[in-house]
């Protein structure tokens, strides 16, 4: 597979482009072609273990968009103006511990691991949990499962900016209500996924008032 030689200025200038939309031109729409591309990106993200401990729900219906606003406080003007949004669906214990169905399957159907390799693999994944990470609560086993999921999310909203879509990550929600919706709602069974985050996609109604600001980059980065 030859890589395409994209210009590190033009890489540079969508990170620079993109900043988080408070609010959408609702009258412009992303094509299904270029959502399907920016979701193909999360599906082709990196994962700690390629376990991939994530599901995304791509919320359209706006009936469902209404009941959201009810549990995030930081979405209503995105729900109303965003052409997708997108829930970050994480992968709860019961799905990642290392003994867990999932993970076995990742394993043998998705990986096709031979039995020695999976025999090896599941002893470096259980003493990176038990040993390593000490990922010994169900709450850790989330925590790390959301931190996988955000690699994702980092990959749509760079690919997003990259083909002039604007984007905005949303932690503004109450994360036991918006669990309960999701379950009663949307089909989710949130014993085995939480929610990590929100994200919202469109075209921005405004450029943002101020220029991008982040501290200095030597402030940010050592070198030994």
């Amino acid at each position: 597979m030859k890589i395409p030689n994209i210009a590190k200025e033009d890489i540079l200038n969508a990170f620079n482009y993109r900043h988080a939309t408070k609010e959408f031109d609702a009258s412009k729409t992303i094509s299904d072609a270029d959502m399907k591309f920016i979701l193909e990106t999360a599906h082709l993200s990196p994962s700690s273990f390629g376990f991939e401990p994530w599901h995304f729900v791509v919320v359209q219906d706006k009936e469902l968009r209404e009941l959201l606003k009810l549990v995030a406080w930081g979405a209503p003007l995105k729900l109303d103006t965003a052409s997708h949004f997108v829930l970050g669906l994480a992968m709860k214990a019961p799905m990642v511990k290392h003994n867990a169905p999932y993970i076995e399957h990742m394993m043998k159907e998705v990986k096709q691991m031979p039995a020695e390799v999976i025999e090896m693999y599941s002893k470096f994944y259980r003493e990176f949990q038990e040993r390593d990470f000490n990922l010994d609560t169900d709450k850790k086993l989330f925590d790390w499962s959301s931190k996988q999921t955000y690699i994702a999310l980092g990959n749509m909203m760079t690919s997003a900016a990259l083909t002039g879509i604007d984007s905005c990550l949303i932690e503004g929600f109450h994360q036991e209500k918006a669990e309960a919706l999701l379950q009663e709602k949307f089909g989710i069974d949130t014993n085995k996924y939480g929610l990590a985050f929100m994200a919202a996609f469109g075209y921005r109604k405004a450029d943002p008032e101020f220029p991008k600001s982040r501290r200095n980059f030597e402030d940010i980065v050592t070198w030994k």
